[in-house]
């Protein structure tokens, strides 16, 4: 960068040298006199070519800011300009000097300097307020800081009124001290300065708002109008002066929405959620027009909502009818349903959010990409809906061609609904989790081999002991499974009164409920063996992953199949798939992660490619242990096609447990029913039973409904009552712990170094797993499934655990009193 020039209009002028010299202790070191016409003095000597950047962030705009430009104007050297000049020096800001209010208005006009500081306290030299007007009638200095030096008053009570009536900004109470100098510039400089800089970056920010093609509205929390563009007004019809300082209400609206749409809007965008759908809006001369509209809530000061920003692009299509326009915008309220719990959520994280990119060289990529699509013999239906997408921007207004590019930039990507995790440094516990469950792990070259305990014969029948009938139950554990319909019974004491027993019993009477023998057509002595052989290849040593975690999923995964909406839409074998799929969903589990397993370099990680490692294992031994013996085959009375299909859904069910599909498997579920149901519901008839019950039962939903409903019963532990919550946050806490410790002694990569028992603060990890994990998908379910249990302990819990961490508390519970 080169050295501009510099002119000063001063008979004493000071430099800004570009760096602090550590034995300057008086301005006197640095300044000269220079005699003769105060208006046309020149520099005695260049400044310094050094200059050094600030960065200043404003929202998501970085500001390169060059060093600060000081006009001082005293109209004799005294201490106090002393003090300035060497404070100015000391903080590498550029200093101009002026003694007459001629001299300081045209450097003024020459450099713009971003403070001013006036001597106010000698009238007889020249009038300061009449040149603080002076310079406040420059348009340039609309953003400058203007400070007065006063003398020391006679009295506290002395008045400002007159400064700010004269434009300054500020009043400085003489004193020569040139540290007390020097912190005044420093404060300056990150107080008012700062905040006048980001304000001329505001310019920045209008004109593009001005120079827009859409409609942009903004308003204030009340709904006052305080802001339309140059496009809304050429849209409406409207002149600025018509709208700004009325209330939304006071402009005429169109009779063809909903008569409920805007009560709908009001009670989105209240709770600070984003809404966006098709609305009619009235122009001046009485037409209608259809707009696509997106209101966003603008949260200011003490985090309450201080303005709405509404982006609105007409819709040319005119031909739509009114039953699509009404689909759409029912389908546009989706996000209020799900809005319930949402206190609990991190401002960070949207599994929902897509990056948007700029529109520069949009076309040429276009339509170089579709060449490529076209020549393809074989189209994915991906590639067709691009084809689609591409057809449709050949004929859509810029606006919407624009937004059409960036969703093709999203959908050519290969991680459609894996969110993007930024780095937080400052919580390891989230980052350690969340890449823990959501990766498979990398292999790492060591020469250590992680040996699964499956190389061992697993468990047959024949090392069983007899097994009980129903009606053989002994009473203690009958009566301890009394309540087992209720949300919450108590596993715990289940696995205490059967020895660690709890899935042979729990299954027996959970099956006998939903009639799985008669189902299977399978003697109930089979269904009792094979129980028995499932739970001997549970491992009994997992702190967590062990028998008692299948039969606290089995008995979530029937309470959910008692739900009526999921009896609607799942038929008999899908029950019988979910029930056996909860029963087997971690048989064998070694008690570590899938990727400790792919780092250590396993026989199942090979066996299976690293991919889903550990529960292809689960459900493809659930398989060989099932059928190798017809003591326990509880299949080999179907049909071979029923067996298939029936095969076929537990294997999904179970490869759905899997977390690094989590993210894929809840926004399927939230987009194929949830939205489509919340449409529904919003149009309301009774002519859409038909519908509701075409998108419940589809082939494709049914499977999105397993899913989500083995998903859930399988990490429903958060939602449990609170006891429960903590004791299985205990027992994973403690397999993870475990998992850490191995990987040190074996020299392998951590897979989650903030799961050190000497170190881990348990309620953050539970925090994050809920955060992360937890609250989206339950959101989804209980709008599907109606839980309101579930959510109240999910609440409950989610206090609990930030109860803890907000007392710097690492453990399961607080001390004793």
């Amino acid at each position: 960068m080169g050295c501009a020039s510099s002119i000063h209009i001063s008979d004493r002028v000071v430099y800004q040298s570009g760096k602090e010299s550590e034995d300057s202790h008086s301005p006197q070191q640095t300044n000269t006199t220079q005699q003769g016409n105060p208006a046309s003095a020149l520099p005695l000597k260049p400044p310094s070519c050094k200059t050094t950047l600030t960065e200043v962030q404003f929202g998501p705009m970085k500001l390169f800011k060059d060093p600060l430009q000081v006009l001082l104007v005293f109209a004799k050297e005294d201490s106090q300009s002393n003090g300035f000049c060497w404070a100015c020096e000391k903080a590498n800001f550029r200093c101009s000097m002026a003694r007459t209010p001629e001299s300081a208005l045209e450097c003024f006009l020459e450099k713009h300097h971003d403070l001013v500081i006036i001597d106010h306290r000698h009238s007889r030299h020249f009038d300061a307020e009449a040149l603080c007007r002076s310079i406040r009638a420059v348009n340039s200095s609309e953003n400058t800081v203007i400070v007065a030096v006063v003398k020391r008053p006679d009295r506290e009570e002395a008045s400002v009124m007159p400064l700010i009536n004269a434009g300054f900004n500020r009043r400085y109470v003489e004193n020569a001290n040139m540290m007390a100098c020097y912190n005044e510039l420093l404060q300056l400089e990150h107080g008012e300065v700062r905040a006048q800089f980001k304000l001329r970056a505001g310019n920045a920010i209008f004109t593009a708002l001005e120079q827009s093609q859409e409609a942009i509205e903004i308003t204030s929390e009340d709904q006052v109008i305080q802001y339309v563009n140059p496009a809304y007004e050429s849209i409406m019809g409207y002149q600025r002066g018509e709208l700004i300082g009325k209330e939304i209400i006071e402009v005429p609206k169109s009779e063809k929405n909903k008569p409920d749409l805007l009560e709908t809007i009001n009670s989105c965008i209240r709770k600070g959620k984003e809404w966006q759908g098709i609305y009619y809006a009235k122009k001046k001369n009485g037409d209608s027009i259809q707009q696509n509209v997106k209101i966003t809530p603008v949260i200011g000061q003490g985090g309450k909502i201080r303005h709405y920003v509404s982006i609105n692009w007409p819709l040319h299509d005119n031909n739509k009818s009114d039953k699509s326009t009404e689909r759409v915008q029912a389908e546009s309220q989706t996000d209020i349903q799900s809005s319930k719990h949402k206190d609990r959520r991190k401002g960070s994280l949207d599994v929902r959010s897509t990056t948007s990119r700029g529109s520069d060289g949009s076309s040429q990529r276009r339509h170089s990409s579709m060449a490529r699509i076209h020549s393809m013999t074989i189209e994915a239906p991906i590639t067709k809906v691009i084809n689609i997408i591409n057809a449709a921007q050949e004929s859509s207004p810029m606006p919407v061609a624009e937004a059409l590019d960036r969703v093709l930039e999203i959908l050519r990507t290969t991680e459609l609904y894996s969110p993007q995790f930024g780095i937080n440094d400052e919580d390891p516990h989230t980052n350690d989790l969340v890449g823990g469950l959501m990766t498979d792990g990398l292999r790492r070259l060591s020469g250590n081999e992680y040996i699964l305990a499956s190389k061992q014969p697993h468990h047959m029948l024949s090392h069983l002991t007899t097994p009980l009938t129903l009606n053989d139950i002994p009473p203690r554990i009958a009566q301890t499974m009394e309540n087992e319909e209720s949300w919450d019974f108590d596993i715990v004491n289940l696995e205490a009164a059967t020895m660690k027993r709890p899935l042979t019993y729990l299954g027996m009477k959970i099956f006998s409920r939903f009639g799985v023998c008669e189902y299977l057509n399978c003697p109930e002595a089979t269904l009792r063996s094979w129980l028995q052989v499932i739970e001997a290849n549970y491992h009994s040593s997992n702190s967590y992953h062990n028998s008692s975690h299948a039969a606290d999923v089995l008995h979530a995964t029937a309470y959910f199949l008692s739900k009526e909406r999921v009896k609607q839409s799942l038929d008999p074998i899908d029950e019988v798939a979910a029930l056996i799929a909860a029963t087997v969903h971690d048989v064998d589990h070694p008690g570590r992660t899938n990727s400790f397993l792919c780092n250590a370099g396993s026989e199942l990680a090979i066996l299976y490619n690293d991919t889903a490692v550990l529960e292809s294992h689960h459900a493809a031994l659930a398989f060989q242990i099932t059928t190798r013996d017809d003591k326990c085959n509880i299949f080999k009375n179907i049909e071979r096609n029923e067996y298939r299909t029936l095969r076929q859904a537990i294997i999904d069910m179970v490869l759905a447990t899997e977390m690094t599909k989590h993210f894929e498997h809840v926004n399927k579920f939230v987009n194929s029913i949830n939205k489509p149901l919340a449409a529904l519901e919003e149009n309301g008839g009774s002519s859409d039973e038909d519908s509701a019950k075409s998108i419940l039962t589809s082939p494709e939903n049914r499977i999105l409904v397993k899913r989500m409903l083995i998903k859930c019963a399988d990490i429903s532990n958060p939602c449990r009552p609170q006891e429960l919550c903590i004791e299985w946050a205990g027992r994973i806490s403690e397999e993870y712990f475990a998992q850490t410790d191995e990987e040190k002694r074996q020299g392998l990569p951590v897979v989650m170094p903030v799961f050190d028992r000497n170190t881990c603060s348990i309620p953050k990890s539970q925090i994050s797993f809920i955060d992360y994990f937890i609250t989206d998908m339950f959101d989804a379910w209980d709008a599907f499934a109606d839980l309101p249990n579930l959510m109240q302990h999910l609440d409950n819990n989610f206090k609990y655990w930030k109860g803890l961490d907000e007392r710097k508390l690492h453990s399961l519970r607080p001390p004793p009193e």
